[in-house]
């Protein structure tokens, strides 16, 4: 990668990590689809995985005043069990039908957030369980699920600390699982791993940015504004999948 597109890179990432802090959905949401534009879909899903583990091990720290204990065991297991299916199975499917799947579920999941937002499930155990798997299953196969995580989470109403505390302490576990896949299917490219430790100063620099910001907007104004800027990117993802 030249200079010129690592800064780019660099960028958009940091613009990544700041959006999906603030958001609740993770960096991922948009990371993915924009590093699908400097790296192939495979090397992406690699370098994210480890990427997301300084990223949700800035938010543990900075967001550090408290989790859902019974959240993360409940959602986290499920997660993790889940996302390492996903993430075999991400071997077997070409990166380039991964980056149309991917630009459908953002286009999607973003209408569907949009247009039901103020709706909330039932914060059971059994949501807790469901919505656990099916985000590790969608973060291991396409490399981001935290908003379906984010949507079972906003159930319990909890308070925005404890909310991305305990998102990324499930996360966390996620990444360390899929992380391990990845490598196993050869996702993890020696080339690529330069970008860790560019990756681990834009996770702590966009985390903290993004707490800051927590205090200055709405959730509901902030959260409008991520999902219509996901669903363009989806669009954008979309498009690009076409020859």
């Amino acid at each position: 990668m030249s200079t010129e597109l690592l800064i780019y890179f660099i960028l958009l990432a940091l613009i990544s990590e700041i959006v999906g802090t603030v958001g609740g959905f993770g960096s991922s949401m948009l990371f993915v689809p924009i590093a699908g534009y400097f790296l192939d879909f495979h090397s992406v899903l690699g370098v994210t995985a480890i990427y997301h583990l300084s990223s949700n091990a800035s938010k543990i720290y900075f967001f550090r005043e408290g989790f859902d204990k019974k959240l993360v065991i409940n959602m986290g297991i499920a997660s993790i069990l889940f996302v390492i299916l996903g993430a075999f199975l991400s071997k077997c499917i070409s990166s380039k039908l991964l980056e149309f799947l991917l630009a459908i579920f953002l286009i999607v999941l973003s209408i569907l957030l949009l247009i039901f937002r103020n709706k909330r499930l039932a914060p059971t155990t059994l949501n807790a369980v469901l919505g656990g798997s099916f985000s590790g299953f969608v973060a291991g196969l396409l490399g981001t699920g935290g908003a379906i995580r984010g949507v079972v989470l906003a159930s319990y109403g909890l308070k925005t600390n404890v909310f991305i505390a305990t998102s990324a302490l499930i996360d966390l576990g996620i990444d360390a699982s899929r992380s391990v896949v990845y490598s196993l299917n050869g996702f993890v490219h020696k080339d690529d791993l330069y970008l860790i430790p560019i990756l681990l100063i834009v996770s702590f620099t966009g985390t903290f940015i993004g707490k800051r910001i927590v205090n200055l907007l709405t959730e509901k104004q902030f959260q409008t504004s991520v999902l219509l800027l996901i669903l363009i990117t989806g669009m954008v993802t979309l498009y690009k999948t076409f020859p």
